[in-house]
């Protein structure tokens, strides 16, 4: 934790144990987390939520010996009878629904967040998404009891929460991370939502199962209002309003590296968005693609893989907390592994910023794509089923240090803009998604259903492949500096980072 320095002294003269951009990054990391957290959790308080004798009893639409196929017995554990029966009837086609209403709030609220963060304050944009998310949270049990469609209004609430804070982190990046620590800070950040993940998926299972499927809205919610406190007093929009745990010579870094004076530009008056030529960018269009594809993937296994771990490998509901977040724990490692290696590769320029990109976003998709054929062959080999999986979701954290981190270099002073409308069209798979899979297994939960899921899956990754691979760049691009207090007219040819960035 940074230490000490003397507020007086406008960030001068005493030293800090961690510098600000990293303790930035870290509680913006922490908050993303949170807000995963509450996006997955009830994917698996869902499994205690259902009565699954009742909604088993009602599908007639299989054969026995369909019904039979879709479950791996396995000695020891598993099986039907390791299931708690909660008290909703609600079928597979119910339960996707509820899980899909999350989006519909985050669908909104991108773009309009994105531009708030961007002209007004990204730091409380953020502590808001939080502090609603946590609130709703508390409030789900109440709503569940009364009827579905009132804990889909607490979803639509969180969605609301959720869909601001990627712009608001990518307006706290591109204020205050040196372009050569860019890759690093912005996987800082973003590994927050594998971390979410693992934390939330752990204790949901463990919650639901010892002390009851509400326990998971509490005791998350009531924790979660923490942070807000102590974010809004460690971290302020920029290192110029900073004046707790930073240097003036940490300040003096920045401003000297994003090539400007930031006591100068604080109160300048934000340029209008370049609309029609971001739309005419082929580097945005590969961005969004990528964004888009990627999402289906990361959706399907954030929000389906308790479901398919439970209902088809059959694991108990501790069980398949734990397990589901082991992938996401590797992809946190991962992520900051991957994310250093990159950036002392960049550094000792053996490649340029593009190749970066591209070969993170490569590993966040072939890779994942390969695992998921490998899943829909595996049949009831639990094991098999794991590893691959874990695999799996592994190197989609490429992607923090792949396309996620592309926004801030094509476009610094439109990135919480640029990443609203790449994750606003991004969260459409996060709509289709749940309902997909709920409509493709309901009467059918089978391993062949689930392979039909993959498949789709695997399609969408080789576009991402292919349309990244092809108009990807880290070039910065012309339309950023228009309208800005530093164009000029020879700005309106694309600034390279590097020579090298022209591949």
């Amino acid at each position: 934790m940074a230490v000490g320095t003397d507020r007086n002294d406008n960030g001068g003269g005493k030293k800090v144990l961690l510098p600000a951009r990293y303790l930035m990054a870290i509680t913006g990391s922490m908050g993303l987390a949170i807000v995963y957290g509450f996006k997955v959790n009830l994917s698996l308080a869902m499994g205690a939520m259902v009565n699954h004798t009742f909604i088993e009893s009602q599908e007639n639409k299989t054969s026995d010996a369909e019904k039979h196929a879709s479950v791996c017995v396995h000695e020891g554990g598993g099986g039907n009878a390791t299931r708690i029966d909660g008290p909703f009837q609600w079928d597979k086609s119910t339960q996707g629904l509820i899980l899909a209403s999350y989006f519909l709030g985050y669908l909104v609220s991108q773009l309009p967040g994105g531009r708030v963060a961007e002209l007004f304050s990204a730091r409380w944009v953020m502590n808001g998404s939080v502090m609603l998310n946590a609130v709703a949270a508390i409030l789900s049990p109440v709503a569940a009891n009364l009827h579905y469609s009132v804990l889909i209004l607490m979803r639509i609430a969180q969605g609301l929460g959720g869909g601001v804070t990627f712009p608001a982190m990518h307006v706290m990046i591109a204020k205050w991370a040196p372009p050569n620590e860019r890759s690093i800070l912005s996987s800082i950040v973003y590994a927050g939502t594998s971390l979410g993940t693992v934390i939330s998926t752990a204790l949901s299972g463990v919650l639901a199962d010892q002390l009851g499927w509400e326990s998971v809205f509490y005791v998350e919610g009531a924790l979660s209002l923490i942070w807000c406190f102590g974010w809004a007093f460690l971290v302020q929009d920029s290192p110029q309003q900073q004046t707790r745990f930073i240097t003036r010579e940490e300040k003096e870094l920045i401003a000297n590296s994003l090539g400007k004076s930031q006591s100068n530009t604080e109160n300048t008056p934000k340029p209008p968005v370049p609309v029609m030529k971001i739309l005419m960018s082929p580097p945005f269009w590969a961005i969004l693609i990528a964004h888009v594809c990627s999402n289906f993937g990361w959706y399907m296994l954030l929000i389906e893989l308790p479901i398919f771990m439970s209902d088809i490998l059959q694991f108990k509901m501790s069980e398949n907390g734990l397990l589901t977040a082991m992938p996401y724990l590797c992809m946190w490692l991962f992520t900051m592994v991957l994310s250093k290696i990159l950036t002392i590769m960049q550094g000792k320029k053996w490649i340029s910023a593009t190749v970066s990109r591209k070969i993170a976003t490569l590993i966040a998709s072939f890779i994942p794509m390969v695992c998921l054929i490998c899943v829909s062959y595996v049949g009831c080999n639990r094991g098999l089923a794991v590893f691959y999986l874990t695999v799996g979701v592994t190197c989609i954290g490429g992607m923090f240090c792949g396309f996620l981190s592309n926004h801030v270099d094509i476009a610094p002073n439109f990135a919480g803009t640029l990443v609203a409308i790449t994750n606003t069209f991004a969260t459409i798979p996060g709509l289709i998604v749940p309902v997909f899979v709920g409509h493709v297994t309901n009467g059918n939960n089978t391993i062949e259903a689930w392979r039909i899921v993959f498949f789709v899956t695997v399609a969408l990754y080789i576009v991402e492949i292919l349309a990244y691979t092809i108009f990807g760049t880290a070039v910065e691009q012309s339309w950023n500096k228009i309208g800005t207090s530093t164009h000029k007219p020879e700005d309106h040819a694309a600034v390279p980072l590097k020579q090298q960035d022209k591949l």
